[in-house]
């Protein structure tokens, strides 16, 4: 007998399963394309023209393409849902948790150290290779206009103490800079872009990383070559450099936080941390990501060490024992109170709310593609063209990029288009993250007016606009194109010909 029958309460009937939303009248391919590309251009002209929060004109727009078609009305907010949950539950958390490890080196003056130790590696004649890897390490766990901002007062103490352009050694670190901050996880628009396309984050940071080696090579020979020309210093940089009076001494030790070795907390000042432990501190989640990864493709599934490898490799878990490190080195180590540290955390989250948001409304733009059959449309259309469709990837992500300047919006939005190209292409998991990855590297090319990170570059670098285009739009641009070109050799080589 049925123990609720005994209990006088009726017996579970089990559920029918809830039957798959679909529009309410199926439209023709052509039609959809249009709805698309109608919902595209009016999300370039909220955000352009009308200057409309990326997240609200990307929400409008995914409910106003829902309804052109057809979907039921009904069913709308129900997609908007699955849309929202799916994305965040795969990305918001490694965001969250990278932005609060990023925040506790900057805070500790862990920026500082590594640029103070390579550059006395290096020597000063060599101060633009030294912060060009600095921004390559700074780069992973910090964002990019955050790294920019910090590394300043070191490239002005600098600039002042050889008579320099600031530009000149700020150039080629932000261009490796924004490089990694478009394709490595854990920053956002790479793990949207995995979120949306059901990517392995291990494989993308494996891939990502390797290719963006070259690239920062290419970033200091560029912006070398680019440098040789002398360039208007804007005055109001021009009067900062001026209030620059260290020694020469204090000038290689110089800090934004603490100034000549110190970093002050509310409570006292303490010595920056070791540059060791910082680049430990950024490589570990790296390495045990990178660890997990290679187990999980080695080893047989029904080994019970395949669920060590996965669990082990997680990026979630990797960046909370990497969060979890720098509590104890940087934080309870160096004698922080709990309250300050717990401010720190808190402070590292508002930034990202913002992005978190778009993160989320490009789900639900991916999710409507998706049921409205749009996206069914536009994959055999794409079929028929006979392009790869990582080209593809990279082509609508450098024209989003050029138009609207957000990386992230750009990633977003592509990997929505192709969701149902991707899914219906049979592709491999290390051809899906080179594809995730191409995506990326589109969204780095054509920095100009419309990108926030330009004015970021122009004004605290000290340059006009002209000089801006002709230096900063140019050098992403072929970071950009040398980055795809690089992740088409990848593409090779994961055996992405055959598609």
């Amino acid at each position: 007998m049925n123990p609720l029958t005994t209990l006088g309460i009726a017996a579970a009937v089990p559920l029918a399963e809830t039957p798959p939303i679909k529009p309410a009248v199926e439209l023709g391919t052509p039609l959809l394309l249009t709805i698309a590309a109608l919902g595209v251009a009016v999300l370039l002209v909220m955000i352009i023209r009308f200057k409309i929060q990326a997240f609200v004109a990307l929400l409008t727009v995914s409910i106003a393409v829902a309804v052109a078609a057809q979907i039921p009305l009904k069913d709308i907010f129900t997609v908007v849902s699955t849309g929202v949950g799916g994305t965040m539950g795969k990305v918001a958390l490694l965001i969250a948790l990278g932005a609060v490890l990023g925040r506790m080196i900057e805070v500790s003056g862990g920026v500082q150290s590594l640029a103070d130790h390579f550059v006395e590696r290096f020597g000063r004649t060599r101060v633009a290779v030294s912060l060009t890897l600095v921004g390559f390490l700074v780069a992973i766990p910090v964002f990019f206009e955050v790294g920019i901002i910090v590394l300043v007062p070191i490239v002005y103490a600098f600039s002042k103490l050889l008579n320099v352009h600031p530009i000149k050694f700020g150039l080629p670190m932000a261009g490796i800079m924004l490089a990694i901050h478009v394709a490595v996880p854990p920053h956002p628009g790479i793990v949207a872009g995995a979120g949306v396309l059901g990517a392995d984050i291990g494989l993308i940071t494996m891939i990502s990383l390797a290719i963006c080696v070259p690239l920062g090579f290419l970033s200091y020979w560029v912006g070398r070559i680019m440098n040789r020309r002398e360039m208007e210093l804007l005055p109001s940089v021009k009067a900062q450099l001026d209030e620059y009076g260290e020694t020469e001494d204090e000038a290689v030790h110089h800090g934004s936080a603490g100034s000549a070795g110190g970093v002050a907390t509310k409570t006292k000042v303490v010595a920056p941390p070791k540059p060791g432990l910082i680049v430990a501190l950024i490589a570990a989640p790296i390495v045990q990501i990178m660890v997990g990864t290679i187990g999980t493709l080695t080893i047989p599934k029904t080994d019970p060490l395949y669920g060590v490898a996965s669990f082990v490799g997680n990026p979630f878990f990797a960046l909370l024992v990497a969060v979890g490190l720098a509590f104890f080195t940087l934080a309870v180590r160096r004698g922080w109170s709990l309250r300050e540290t717990g401010e720190i955390f808190e402070e590292s989250l508002p930034p990202i709310a913002s992005i978190l948001l778009i993160v989320a409304a490009g789900g639900v733009f991916g999710e409507v593609l998706r049921v409205s059959g749009i996206g069914a449309a536009l994959s055999s259309t794409l079929d028929g063209l006979g392009l790869p469709i990582i080209l593809l990837g990279f082509i609508i992500s450098l024209a989003l990029r050029a138009a609207q300047g957000s990386a992230t919006v750009a990633i977003v939005t592509t990997t929505g288009l192709l969701t149902a190209a991707v899914q219906a292409g049979g592709y491999t998991p290390a051809q899906i993250a080179v594809i995730v990855i191409a995506i990326g590297f589109g969204s780095l090319g054509l920095s100009h007016v419309t990108d926030a990170g330009f004015w970021v570059v122009v004004r605290y670098y000290g340059i006009t606009v002209a000089d801006g285009l002709k230096t900063w739009t140019v050098l992403t641009t072929i970071l950009g194109v040398a980055g795809f070109l690089l992740t088409y050799v990848a593409w090779i080589l994961v055996g992405g010909l055959g598609h």
